[in-house]
């Protein structure tokens, strides 16, 4: 009789998991040459932490989704895949988004876009890709400790990636995030035909910074499908993401 009468309370009681959802993501993510690997692993990781964290998302492998209503979604993600595979009627959805006060999160390879293709989102990006050095382990450091995405990351983190060359031919002002230390890896090699060049001690890997009405959070870190495994990376990238779609999380200054 017990067993029955808390079978009942149970389905009376909402349970945690099915709590109302805090906000609601778009997240876009289309195989492409050197990123297709990590699209289930990385799936599964957000499946989890939509889950613990309580917010939804939609998951588009078609550029379709934004055709219906983006204002319904707190935040766009880009997911090693750039805003050039819009059409033109879908990145005019997508400006008029931003306009409205809708926020993006842009994720390593969504960063790279071609030179002069559509100027608005090299912008909203906030630099414009150069080209990478082979992929080595670095020191990543933080640049701004009171910002989410750091949060339980190392003040010095060992990490392996392609740390992005980048310009800045908009004259756009981000915060950074993350830097790397090129003193901890060789920035100068790459492949035969090519040339990196270091960016110097000011080299970000992640930033952050307002634009049209929106927030937006880039990381460049992201390349290996290991990455989306890994707990120290999708600590730094919920944070960016919490950030993003509801402008929280901050430290205090002085804190």
């Amino acid at each position: 009789m017990i067993w029955a009468l808390l079978a009942l309370l149970g389905m009376l009681i909402p349970s945690a998991s099915l709590a109302d959802s805090q906000y609601k993501l778009l997240i876009l993510s289309i195989p492409n040459k050197y990123h297709y690997e990590y699209i289930p692993v990385a799936r599964d990781s957000l499946e989890r932490l939509a889950k613990l964290h309580a917010f939804d998302f939609t998951w588009a492998n078609r550029t379709d989704a934004f055709d219906g209503d983006l204002g319904q979604y707190a935040a766009v993600m880009f997911l090693n895949t750039p805003g050039e595979v819009l059409n033109p009627a879908q990145r005019a959805k997508f400006e008029a988004y931003m306009r409205a006060g809708g926020n993006a999160i842009v994720v390593h390879r969504a960063a790279i876009t071609p030179p002069n293709d559509w100027v608005w989102y090299e912008k909203l990006v906030g630099r414009s890709f150069v080209n990478h050095p082979m992929l080595q382990t670095g020191v990543v450091t933080i640049a701004d400790k009171g910002f989410p995405a750091t949060f339980g990351l190392p003040d010095r983190w060992i990490w392996s990636d392609e740390f992005y060359v980048f310009t800045n031919p908009y004259d756009v002002a981000i915060d950074p995030v993350l830097k790397v230390d090129e003193s901890s890896y060789d920035p100068t090699k790459i492949w035969p035909g090519q040339v990196a060049r270091p960016m110097g001690r000011d080299h970000p890997v992640a930033w952050r910074h307002v634009y049209e009405k929106g927030r937006v959070f880039v990381t460049t870190l992201g390349h290996d499908v290991e990455m989306y495994r890994d707990p120290t990376y999708l600590a730094h990238l919920m944070g960016g993401l919490y950030w993003a779609a509801t402008g929280q999380g901050e430290a205090a200054s002085g804190q």
